[in-house]
């Protein structure tokens, strides 16, 4: 049998001409038709419904802001600690800034392994407690003398 389902071997082959020739045709007509769409598009109105833009007027100047604008201190200031040769904290100032960088040290993780990345978050530090103040003591509070024991 030489034939594709239902239809023959010549029905087939008119058919995939007759597809290719209307292909052929549609593609064609695109090719025209897609630049004559596109400059459409993109002509201009012929009519300008714009007023004109009003007319800029100089400003006299005013006086200088009575602002002092000072550069943040950007000296830093890097402590290492260290435990039998090994650096176990870096501690970093920068003007306010404070962050303690540390090793990444995983026990049981060999290198190449997921756990034994080198890298390692910081650590902002963001307040500390109990630190000195700057506070004056304050005065004892006045007290008065024992009162002594009664003679007998």
């Amino acid at each position: 049998m030489n034939h594709i389902g239902f239809l023959s071997t010549t029905a087939y082959t008119q058919i995939m001409r007759t597809s290719k020739f209307w292909s052929l045709i549609t593609t064609s007509a695109l090719a025209v038709a897609a630049p004559l769409i596109v400059s459409a598009q993109s002509t201009p109105p012929t009519q300008d419904f714009a007023p004109a833009p009003p007319q800029t007027q100089r400003l006299e100047e005013g006086e200088a802001p009575a602002v002092t604008i000072r550069q943040p201190d950007t000296q830093k200031k890097i402590t290492e600690k260290k435990s039998q040769g090994k650096v176990t904290e870096v501690k970093v100032q920068t003007g306010k800034t404070t962050y303690y960088a540390k090793p990444n040290e995983t026990p049981g993780a060999m290198r190449g392994d997921g756990q034994s990345d080198a890298s390692r978050p910081v650590q902002f530090e963001v307040g500390t407690f109990g630190g000195p103040k700057n506070a004056p003591a304050p005065n004892p509070a006045q007290t008065l003398a024992p009162v002594p024991a009664p003679v007998k």
